[in-house]
């Protein structure tokens, strides 16, 4: 049964990531383009996560906090950027 789950997880996020990267490069504003960057690496740990539970090991959840960080400092990162014109004052 667990086998079953695992496999639909592993469909539906990767349609969810094909999703956020036809929004990533067809967004209409730059503002569109941050949120499905975002969303984009969120969907990327839970990829990340659910290949952890498939090998049955913590090394992937590791890795997948550490890109939650980047991914938050990264997406305030690009929207500074866009508002300010710089990131660092």
């Amino acid at each position: 049964m667990i086998a079953i789950a695992i496999s639909a997880g592993f469909v539906m996020i990767s349609v969810a990531i094909l999703l956020n990267a036809v929004r990533l490069f067809l967004g209409p504003t730059r503002g569109d383009r941050i949120l499905a960057l975002d969303t984009m690496v969120i969907n990327a740990i839970a990829l990340i996560v659910l290949i952890g539970i498939h090998e049955r090991t913590t090394f992937y959840f590791e890795a997948a906090l550490l890109m939650a960080m980047v991914g938050f400092v990264g997406t305030v990162a690009y929207a500074k950027f866009l508002l300010r014109g710089d990131i660092v004052e």
